[in-house]
């Protein structure tokens, strides 16, 4: 079984504490502890960078399935505000939803100025550039996130955007993208291989909101830090998602985050797109090498690499099992009220059925499936979440006042849980795809969920991007024992909590019910 069975995503408890406020949370870095491992650096600029020992909370995350290229602990420090000088890369070719394939390269200063490129292409490989975008821009750290905890806010503004064209063929794509004014003024006095100004604080971002252009991604800002034993440390920036909605996507707010950059100065070696990419101009985009073949086979057990964040305020783990043969899939979801997934709110367990259609039209290299999910079990991890299920009416959510704190209930009698936002049985129409990282393990890419908490449950809703990859586990062939499940977003449900000495230290408790399974019907 593997991570397809997309039921919706569980219980969220967001925890707002009395004591907790922008300038207390400044000063309070998270710690976490997880499974990874570490080589040498490559060869670029050295750099300075410290993280704060002053650590306020801790998660000793024990995978309950071995793996072979994950053998180091690893600590994990997370600071508020970040530190973000230096220049952060990409680690692969970047999916967004489109889809649009790119790399990126972001520097900042302590002036507060960054530039950013950004490089798109054809082809899911990134071996075929069409343009790429030169980005420049003051940015200012605001408070911490009150919406995604572990998370800062952020303000930029732009002072110039430049683009440069590849080849007369991109060009030609790009005009056919976009309105005949832009075309007129712009484009049409591009030549390729010239860098010309779409862009500056005198000019309207008519043409930049035509490309589908913003960097509201800056609205949200996290930096990891991966302190190996032996090999030194590694950094990570995660800034905000981009709205699987194009037409939404330059209004949108991000409240979870894209795939992390890597800083160039601090990074596993060997990673030849770091080089690439930190190496890259504008005019010279970098042409990223041809990935060894890596056919899709879903066998096994595959789980989370760390604790994932996801829009309005999930933080989740994911463990999902395949079975090919009977074309089955098992799933259990993690849920957790904060980004180190330390502490846990409920837990949802989904099994069902699947179908592999064929290859993707719209992004290469990725198949068609469709899910169906036919059983769901919940168990809650605090007693405030049971009492609100427990008052849920007869008949709609599980056993009427049968929920308790580590008992797992089905929801299969009830044909869901109308306050969680499941419904059983439930299609969703998916994307999936596989990898080999650099050392030749194999990586599982499962579509990412609409950022509206809407489900993929038509054709024309699959997924165009994906979430963060899951990697194999060593015995795969195991029977699922306690895994962590894919999260899927529906309706929130805000709840005011009292009446426990626990919920009295809170200002507010907002469980959010995320739910969507994807599966297929037979």
């Amino acid at each position: 079984m593997y991570g397809f069975y997309r039921t919706h995503s569980p219980l969220i408890t967001w925890k707002i504490y009395q004591n907790y406020t922008p300038e207390t949370a400044c000063s309070q870095p998270e710690l976490l502890f997880v499974a990874g491992t570490g080589s040498k650096l490559w060869e670029v600029p050295t750099a300075s960078f410290t993280s704060s020992s002053n650590l306020s909370e801790s998660l000793q995350w024990e995978q309950d399935c071995q793996y072979r290229h994950l053998q180091d602990r690893v600590r994990i420090t997370a600071d508020i505000p970040p530190r973000l000088d230096g220049t952060w890369v990409s680690t692969r070719c970047e999916v967004r939803p489109g889809p649009e394939f790119l790399t990126r390269s972001y520097t900042f200063h302590s002036s507060r100025h960054f530039q950013a490129l950004q490089h798109y292409y054809v082809d899911h490989g990134c071996e075929d550039p069409a343009y790429s975008l030169m980005i420049r821009g003051k940015l200012r750290l605001r408070q911490a996130s009150w919406i995604t905890r572990g998370g800062t806010e952020g303000e930029h503004h732009l002072s110039k955007v430049g683009i440069v064209v590849h080849s007369l063929a991109a060009k030609q794509r790009l005009i056919s993208r976009l309105p005949v004014t832009c075309v007129g003024l712009t484009l049409d006095r591009v030549v390729p291989g010239k860098l010309y100004e779409l862009y500056n604080t005198r000019a309207g971002r008519g043409c930049l909101e035509a490309l589908g252009f913003s960097m509201i991604e800056l609205g949200l800002i996290r930096v990891e830090t991966h302190h190996h034993s032996h090999e030194g440390k590694i950094q990570e920036l995660f800034l905000g998602d981009i709205h699987t909605d194009w037409t939404q996507r330059t209004q949108y707010r991000p409240t979870g985050y894209q795939e992390p950059l890597q800083n160039a100065m601090d990074h596993i070696h060997p990673c030849p797109v770091c080089a690439l990419v930190y190496r890259s101009s504008e005019q010279r985009p970098p042409v990223l090498p041809r990935s060894p073949a890596a056919p899709l086979s879903l066998a096994g057990r595959w789980v989370s690499q760390h604790c994932e964040t996801r829009p309005n305020i999930l933080f989740l783990t994911r463990d999902f099992t395949f079975d090919p043969g009977q074309h089955a899939w098992e799933g259990i979801y993690r849920h957790y009220s904060d980004p180190v997934c330390s502490q846990p709110t409920f837990t949802l367990r989904a099994s069902g059925h699947y179908a592999q259609g064929n290859p993707s039209t719209k992004v290469s290299g990725a198949t068609e499936f469709v899910f169906k999910v036919t059983q769901v079990r919940v168990t809650v991890e605090e007693e405030s979440t049971a009492k609100m299920l427990n008052g849920t009416r007869p008949g709609k959510c599980g056993r009427a006042g049968g929920w308790e704190v580590g008992v797992e209930q089905d929801l299969s009698p009830t044909d869901g849980c109308t306050l969680l936002g499941i419904k059983l049985p439930h299609k969703e129409f998916e994307l999936f795809k596989t990898e080999l990282d650099h050392r030749k393990h194999p990586l599982l890419f499962i579509g990412e969920r609409p950022t509206d908490g809407s489900s993929p449950d038509r054709p024309q809703r699959r997924p165009t991007s994906f979430q963060a990859p899951m990697v194999l586990c060593s015995g795969g062939g195991a029977q699922p024992s306690h895994r962590y499940g894919l999260g899927f977003n529906s309706k929130q449900v805000q709840l005011a909590a009292s009446g426990t000495k626990r919920l009295a230290q809170m200002v507010l408790l907002v469980l959010g019910s995320v739910l969507c399974s994807w599966f297929c019907v037979f």
